[in-house]
């Protein structure tokens, strides 16, 4: 019987979801496609003002109301659309990659360069996520650019880890054995094997680690400590509702709808693609 690892994770062949999967793929591609269509799909500039209007309920103009300024709620989530989803999936890809690469020269290099690695990685994952964020962005101050490099900072060591733990078990395997019996380099060895069978459990971890990061960015932005307005930010929404909550309570069911649903979406993909992509999932017959 042929073990896991011998057959590699391949990227172009579509796996089969269930039904949980199914929801969040159509969840996450619904706001892929709202942030890829914004300027086509919001019925309003998101940045016009119109004072005269502000704080109203939902009407025919302005489906989910207006702020404090008069904007129109609907199409700045749109856009947030648009914000949140650059900002998780560039920094997450970043961080991943990365990670792939430290995690593959961990696993399969030297032990003194492993053991440094590990050492940093284990110093970076001491470190209070949340503090670390707020030192990087107090120097540096904050925008989108700061976000992303803490957030990739933040989850550089995680990805990194993982994929030391896949290489480590899979560079005692037998067919990598027999591939440096037939004299095969280490990087046939790594872009060959080891890469193909680490790329599945990366996938399925980052995700599952997207809906973490779009909070992450809310909850920053919130706090204005990450996308500045007026650019359209869930986050920056959210407090907008949250400083009009008495005056209009819509806005911050509005703001929160978004947040839910992708976080619901990207989580429901995860353990769908976990289920269909990682053998050690599968029931095998004895």
């Amino acid at each position: 019987m042929s073990s896991a690892v011998d057959a590699p994770f391949c990227p172009l062949r579509l796996p089969r979801l269930g039904p949980m999967g199914i929801v969040g793929a159509v969840l996450v591609a619904t706001f892929l496609l709202m942030a890829l269509f914004a300027p086509w799909l919001a019925p309003h500039d998101p940045l016009k003002l119109d004072v005269m209007n502000k704080l109203q309920g939902p009407t025919l103009s302005h489906w989910a109301g207006t702020d404090q300024l008069g904007r129109d709620t609907l199409s700045r989530l749109i856009w947030g659309a648009r914000t949140a989803l650059a900002i998780a999936l560039t920094s997450t890809g970043l961080a991943g990659v990365i990670g792939l690469i430290l995690g593959l020269v961990a696993g399969y290099g030297p032990r003194w360069l492993d053991g440094v690695l590990v050492l940093v990685l284990d110093s970076l994952s001491s470190l209070p996520m949340i503090m670390f964020a707020l030192a990087v962005i107090t120097v540096l101050g904050p925008g989108t650019a700061t976000l992303i490099l803490v957030i990739v900072l933040i989850s550089i060591p995680g990805y990194a880890r993982l994929i030391r733990a896949q290489t480590l078990t899979m560079k005692a395997a037998d067919f990598i054995q027999a591939e440096r019996t037939m004299g095969a380099g280490s990087v046939r060895i790594l872009l060959r094997h080891l890469l193909p069978n680490v790329v599945g459990p990366l996938v399925i971890v980052l995700s599952m680690d997207v809906p973490a990061v779009i909070m992450l960015e809310a909850g920053l932005s919130y706090l204005n400590l990450g996308v500045k307005p007026p650019t359209p930010s869930w986050g920056n929404i959210l407090y907008d509702g949250y400083t009009s909550l008495r005056q209009q309570p819509v806005l911050v069911v509005a703001a929160g709808v978004p947040l839910v649903l992708s976080t619901i979406g990207f989580t429901f993909l995860g353990e769908g693609l976990r289920d269909a992509l990682d053998p050690r999932l599968k029931v095998r017959p004895r």
